[in-house]
């Protein structure tokens, strides 16, 4: 009849040490996997190999029907870009030509004695009027491109061939007068001079004509004597953009300094071409407009400041290059599509074997120990599947031989810990027993006998290892109570269990030695009277229970050093008992981390212990 009990308990210890091991081998395959799926992916070598026979293939066709249609385009957008910026530097000449005339023109016009003569006096006499009016007229006549000439002194007195004021506003006050007195000497352009206060008998608009001003200085004193405008027509400017061609659809177009533009043909194009970029166009710039590209550069007159840009579409220039690749890339694709089958076939065969021994180190790697690579054909495969069937084998062996070391200290310290129901505790409480009999307080007597005896009962448990809860909590009670009578006053006790928990399963003898680490290191060091509790709940799909005592605690550090010490397997730790590093190391050996204990405590003011363990069912053990 006492096989019975110890071959359950035996059976009981191989079954949780098993589980136990099962669960340390899973933690350790999963603790080496974690930094390796951290690390990026790296290819398999099926698709290693597909890579390199795509490879060969792919680099001449890549050579032959890429390169070669790009160093082509390449040259050909070269040569349109060399002869575009030729054409440019020739309008931008044809320009600066015209408006160096416009300014000859003003200072022959200045170097006129009647004219000097006018603006030094600030005012002009009727026949200076008539003379310079006659001059101007003949200028006119001989330069067909000029649409009126101005002549206005700083005192305000004007005269023209062509203009006259609107209002009485004083010319001196124009824009585009005090923005040319800034810089005497030097032509101002203004292109579209809209806002003037002058009117043009010819009717020419603000669009249809460019101004061309320039401040008159006295050559002895470097005092403004006022300044001659010369309004030249835009048309003079678009004769230069007859005759110039940019491509089919390419054209040129001229901005001043602000953006703004001086000359643009008619196209949609045009007002859709950022002018505000800081350098200009002086390198060639890439816009795409309407789903087309347009290759856009510049060159800025170094005299009139104006931007001369060209804009060419590159989708024209480059559409024969384009054809010459849409064949290119159609032959290269149907000879990737019979490299791809090709590829697949040969990785197939040669990648099979490696694959499979692969899935054979997962299925090992998840715990499946029980996998033999075989087949193959003698190769350099077949000697690393012979290996990692030696390899397997090994590691089997070593899991066997870890397995019984474990069972076997597992087993020891349990005899170890039911031996912990020690002998001067018995001696102790018979001695109390003896004691109250003696004082003829028979009903404690029996009081006391029945807890001693509920102690034993529920801490042999017939050598199950896993225990109904409320077991656990009467063994604990019954301990609690024997104390109490033992120490009387010394202390009170209180121990609450949710209505849900007592059908739980647990470990057994968890709580006792917690129990008796507040009685002996807590209440009994304090003065006075003191308390312990012991509560449990569900929180986080987990069961909770804890142990508070308002006892003497303990500093800081040797708090540290216990948390520390009970995740050490180190029995002969002073800083804590062996119940409870006993404890502590059951749970974790059973059920692994985040379970076990925890301590918080304060010194002079009691501690705490959480005690973590899983929420067993009957049917789950």
């Amino acid at each position: 009849m006492q096989s019975g009990p110890e071959e359950s308990t035996s059976t009981t210890s191989r079954e949780v040490a098993h589980t136990s091991t099962r669960n340390d081998t899973r933690e350790t395959a999963n603790a080496y996997s974690a930094p390796q799926a951290q690390r990026r992916k790296p290819l398999s070598i099926k698709l290693k190999l597909m890579l390199y026979f795509l490879a060969l293939v792919f680099l001449p066709l890549l050579s032959l029907g890429i390169v070669g249609p790009s160093l082509y385009a390449h040259s050909i957008e070269r040569e349109t870009t060399g002869y575009a910026e030729h054409m440019i530097a020739q309008v931008t000449v044809n320009i600066d030509y015209h408006v160096l005339e416009m300014e000859r023109l003003i200072d022959l016009l200045a170097e006129d004695g009647t004219v000097l003569a006018f603006l030094h006096r600030g005012v002009a006499t009727p026949d200076e009027k008539i003379r310079i009016e006659r001059a101007m007229s003949h200028i006119s006549k001989t330069h067909p491109e000029i649409a009126g000439i101005l002549v206005v002194s700083d005192e305000d007195d004007a005269i023209s061939d062509d203009f006259y004021r609107i209002t009485r506003d004083p010319l001196t006050s124009e824009h585009w007068y005090t923005v040319a007195s800034e810089v005497p000497g030097i032509v101002r352009l203004f292109s579209r001079p809209i806002g003037r206060n002058l009117r043009s008998t010819h009717k020419y608009g603000p669009e249809e004509v460019v101004s061309i001003v320039k401040a008159i200085t006295d050559p002895r004193s470097g005092s403004l004597l006022g300044e001659i405008l010369v309004d030249m027509k835009l048309s003079t400017i678009e004769e230069i953009f007859k005759g110039t061609s940019l491509g089919k659809h390419g054209f040129l177009f001229i901005a001043d300094p602000e953006g703004e533009l001086v000359y643009a043909p008619v196209n949609d194009i045009v007002y859709r071409i950022p002018l505000n970029v800081p350098t200009g166009y002086s390198s060639p710039a890439i816009i795409t407009v309407g789903g087309l590209d347009y290759q856009v550069l510049g060159q800025r007159s170094s005299y009139t400041g104006w931007q001369t840009i060209g804009v060419f579409s590159l989708s024209e220039t480059l559409r024969e290059v384009l054809l010459i690749r849409y064949w290119t890339l159609i032959i290269a694709g149907a000879t990737m599509a019979l490299a791809i089958v090709a590829a697949i076939f040969f990785t197939f065969s040669i990648a099979k074997p490696v694959l499979g021994l692969k899935d054979l180190m997962k299925s090992a790697e998840g715990g499946d120990l029980s996998v033999r690579f075989s087949g193959g054909n003698g190769d350099e495969i077949s000697e690393l599947g012979i290996g990692f069937n030696e390899m397997i084998e090994r590691i089997q062996s070593l899991i066997d031989q870890v397995y019984r070391e474990q069972l076997a200290k597992r087993e020891g310290e349990l005899q170890v810990l039911q031996e912990q129901i020690k002998p001067h505790f018995l001696y102790n409480t018979l001695d109390t027993i003896q004691w109250m009999a003696q004082e003829n307080r028979v009903e404690d007597v029996v009081s006391m006998v029945g807890s001693l005896t509920t102690l034993f009962r529920i801490g042999l448990s017939r050598g199950r290892e896993l225990i109904a809860f409320s077991d656990e909590i009467e063994h604990v009670k019954s301990y609690l109570a024997i104390q109490k009578m033992r120490y009387e006053d010394k202390f009170d006790f209180s121990v609450s269990v949710a209505d849900t928990l007592p059908s739980y399963r647990v470990l057994r003898l968890i709580l006792q030695p917690l129990v008796e680490n507040a009685i002996y290191h807590g209440v009994k060091e304090r003065r006075g009277k003191g308390t312990i509790s012991v509560e449990s709940k569900v929180e986080g799909g987990e069961l909770q229970i804890v142990i508070r005592d308002d006892g003497a605690g303990m500093s800081h550090d040797r708090l540290q050093l216990l948390n520390t010490v009970i995740e050490k397997d180190d029995s002969g730790a002073p800083v804590v008992g062996y119940g409870i590093q006993n404890v502590h190391q059951r749970i974790r050996l059973t059920f692994g981390t985040p379970y076990g204990l925890s301590f918080t405590s304060i010194q002079g003011e009691g501690t705490v212990v959480l005690v973590r363990h899983p929420l067993l069912k009957e049917e789950d053990i």
